[in-house]
């Protein structure tokens, strides 16, 4: 059975992102209670003692609202831009019967045989989606990857799951590899690897007087320039 933690809360009268700030100044967080056709509420929470929770994955909580005591489920978390400090937490409430949806994360237990021949592991999905009863969500979901090979993968439909739990993540979709180290490559080595192209030779025009160029400078005269010697007689026998 999932451990349960009380929560001691405060409702808030006022909202806004000024009384948001006002809170985290003064060490708590702002949260929102909603869930079961019930009017949601306002709360705020000490942020020390709800991170100490999460460190311990407590997800299962109750806490006394207005109404009386009710259990709370963590249904999500927003963190600042840095991603580090929790600034709004989300519950729904439950009842300790019902099934729920939610995320648990895996937790990779083992070292890939393909780890000895240069292959590294590739997590692509950090958690798994499933259906289970409230009092039941596991901490964590053990993944055995000691037989993985260079080449070999785990799909979510692969891993195992505790009893009364129902994956909600496609089957088919992959959790974990194993594939070789790419090698980096500096801009220097990949120029260096890249055919060299060949020189283009392209044909230069004769110059003035080179043979199937233009006309030589002889033949201009010969045709234009000075008349031939046979010519020249002609004329004076006439």
């Amino acid at each position: 059975m999932s451990e349960m933690m009380s929560l001691q809360v405060e409702v808030r009268e006022k909202a806004g992102s000024r009384q948001a700030a006002r809170l985290r100044e003064n060490g708590k967080v702002p949260a929102v209670v909603y869930g079961h056709k019930k009017e949601s509420i306002a709360i705020a929470l000490n942020i020390h003692e709800f991170v100490e929770a999460l460190h311990h994955s407590h997800r299962l909580f109750t806490a006394e609202l207005p109404g009386g005591k009710q259990t709370l489920l963590l249904k999500a978390l927003q963190y600042d831009y840095l991603g580090k400090d929790v600034i709004h937490v989300d519950f729904i409430r439950v009842d300790l019967t019902e099934r729920v949806t939610v995320k648990v994360p895996l937790e990779l237990r083992g070292t890939a045989k393909g780890a000895a021949h240069g292959g590294i592991l590739d997590e692509l999905l950090a958690s798994l989606e499933i259906e289970c009863p409230v009092v039941e969500i596991p901490k964590s979901i053990p993944v055995i990857v000691r037989e993985l090979e260079v080449g070999d993968s785990i799909t979510a439909g692969q891993i195992s799951l505790p009893s009364n739990c129902v994956l909600k993540t496609d089957p088919k979709a992959l959790v974990i590899i194993c594939h070789e180290v790419m090698e980096i490559k500096t801009t220097e080595e990949v120029a260096a690897e890249q055919p060299v192209a060949p020189e283009v030779i392209t044909e230069r025009a004769p110059k003035e007087g080179e043979e199937g160029g233009e006309e030589s400078k002889e033949g201009k005269e010969s045709k234009g320039g000075k008349e031939s010697k046979g010519s020249k007689e002609s004329k004076e026998s006439k």
